[in-house]
């Protein structure tokens, strides 16, 4: 397990390969490949990010994850493989978020992408993402640092 602050001074647990601190969370966070190269959303006031988001009344983390994928960037999953769990205390609430890696099969072209501005694909993540403006807070604290250390030596990526 691993433990730190992120820039807003929170503290983060995150778990890979198991989903220690809720069987409840009620966010979700997808890593997404496609064509070999990186899916992302652009929010409209965050930046660049994988799809996520909250969990809806009677759905799944699972279901959350097809959905959040498929409004935000137009993604259908193809595969999709749960990677961990992290928990992020703040002032006020714990939040859980289950991360997710998944393969897209196919993008479909929408006429909204609710609060973003669809999808964007890139070769490579920034070597220097933590200082690039154009991404968001999100893809800039440990969590995508060990989510993709993971993910290299299951040798998903």
């Amino acid at each position: 397990m691993q433990q730190f602050y992120d820039q807003f001074g929170c503290m983060v647990r995150l778990a890979l390969d198991k989903t220690p601190f809720s069987g409840d969370p009620k966010h979700v966070w997808v890593i997404c490949r496609y064509k070999e190269q990186w899916l992302v959303t652009k929010h409209k006031k965050r930046g660049l990010e994988f799809p996520g988001g909250k969990v809806e009344r009677n759905e799944t983390p699972i279901d959350a994850a097809h959905r959040e994928v498929m409004e935000e960037t137009g993604g259908v999953i193809g595969d999709i493989r749960l990677i961990g769990q992290y928990e992020v205390t703040t002032e006020n609430e714990l939040i859980y978020k289950n991360i997710y890696f998944a393969t897209i099969s196919s993008l479909i072209n929408k006429d909204t992408y609710l609060e973003t501005d669809g999808p964007m694909t890139l070769e490579a993540l920034p070597a220097h993402i933590k200082e690039d403006k154009r991404f968001s807070f999100i893809m800039k604290d440990e969590v995508l640092v060990y989510c993709l250390e993971y993910m290299k030596e299951k040798q998903l990526i």
